[in-house]
């Protein structure tokens, strides 16, 4: 009789990755490139995500043709007690067949049922080992997302689930100061700080020539002062406030054009807003592209109007093809804009119109900010860090003799 074949992957610690889905931004790109990624770090690692809203854009292009991943239908952002139960089910069925030794969730739904399912397979485990719990907030939804009474039952929720977490990953300094100073989630000593991590090398080719490429691509006028915003096309982005600033910048600059990537629930209203201000043949809508570095190649400066943000992938893309930023103080926006040379971080209106067009009014400051602004993020948000990162907490974990 021929003995059974392993091959490499047999020999690897299994862990579980749960995401709510793989929509455009930040998360999914760091889950689905990590999930092949902490192979040579002695991780094997089997992705469960969920199915995507209405109008969001997929990434699940990102993962790799061999990655483990799993499609939970029933796992999906809207609160739904039928679908959260099935997908709670089947998160639970998947950890008893998998045992893995970590579970690491990302997103709010994920991060709830995900937890939830580890808590009670771990409590089938008896004396085995049992799996470490991770959580990464890539942000929250405890403002700016829900009515005060239904953030209220979240925030109670996240309370609850720190308490069996193993870790718990901010992306960002100011998000970890957030959770545990305004909504005491979690103890300090459970926090771990992991920016980040992408490969910026498409971005950081982006030169003089690409940008003249790039705007006969787009069919935008050579010397027209170009500004652009990317995101989903939902509230809590505030693209009727980036409406507002381009009405106001192009008073200053008549030939001024402004590009929209993205799409969502919002992009009619927010169409028919433009016509009403009269922008309509300035502003083009385009939808989600995956040429990003073209994108920001065209452009002179980004503008990004959230009321909340995380770390903002976008606005990083952006400073690393050279692109200075100018951005809504919130969130994790102050931990990627470090210092005035690298972006500009207002509030208002008129800060955010001020701060535009100062940087439209002057070529070479707004060459020298570009300049500092890839320096500043190629340095700090690179993909090999991140993994490096990950398997450090990884390892911590396992190693801590702790039930």
């Amino acid at each position: 009789m021929t003995p059974p074949t392993t091959s490499p992957r047999d020999t690897l610690l299994p862990m579980a990755r749960v995401i709510t889905r793989l929509n455009i931004g930040g998360p999914s790109i760091q889950a689905a490139r990590l999930t092949t990624a902490l192979e040579s770090h002695g991780y094997r690692t089997r992705l469960l995500h969920g199915r995507l809203g209405d109008g969001e854009g997929d990434m699940a292009y990102l993962l790799a043709p061999d990655a483990d991943a799993i499609f939970v239908s029933t796992l999906c952002r809207p609160v739904s007690p039928v679908d959260d139960l099935r997908a709670l089910v089947r998160l639970f069925q998947e950890f008893r067949r998998l045992k893995p030794v970590l579970v690491h969730t990302h997103m709010a739904k994920a991060g709830l049922l995900g937890r939830v399912a580890a808590m009670a397979y771990n409590l089938t485990r008896g004396t085995a080992p049992r799996a470490r719990v991770v959580h990464t907030y890539h942000g929250h939804v405890l403002e700016g997302y829900f009515r005060p009474s239904v953030t209220a039952v979240f925030l109670g929720l996240e309370r609850l689930l720190a308490r069996v977490t193993d870790a718990i990953v901010a992306i960002s300094p100011a998000i970890r100061e957030e959770l545990l100073e305004t909504y005491c989630i979690g103890t300090p000593a459970q926090y771990h700080v992991v920016p980040l991590g992408f490969d910026l090398a498409p971005f950081g080719a982006v030169d003089d020539e690409a940008r003249v490429e790039a705007r006969r691509a787009l069919g935008l006028p050579p010397d027209a002062p170009v500004v652009t915003t990317v995101g989903r096309l939902t509230a809590i982005k505030q693209h009727d406030l980036f409406l507002e600033v381009v009405a106001r910048v192009a008073e200053r600059h008549p030939a001024l054009v402004a590009l929209v990537a993205g799409d969502g629930e919002l992009r009619a209203d927010l169409e028919a807003r433009a016509r009403a201000l009269g922008l309509a043949d300035r502003l083009r809508f385009l939808g989600w592209r995956r040429d990003l570095p073209v994108l920001y190649a065209a452009t002179d400066v980004f503008v990004l109007t959230s009321r909340n943000e995380g770390t903002p992938v976008a606005l990083i893309e952006a400073m690393a093809s050279g692109v200075p930023g100018v951005s809504t103080d919130v969130g994790g926006v102050r931990d990627v804009i470090d210092s005035p040379e690298t972006g500009v971080a207002v509030t208002g209106l008129d800060a955010l119109a001020e701060g535009v067009t100062a940087l439209l009014d002057d070529p070479a400051r707004r060459a020298a900010m570009g300049r500092d602004a890839r320096a500043s993020v190629m340095a700090r948000y690179g993909f090999d860090r991140l993994v490096d990162d990950v398997a450090r907490l990884y390892a911590s974990l396992l190693r801590d003799p702790r039930p």
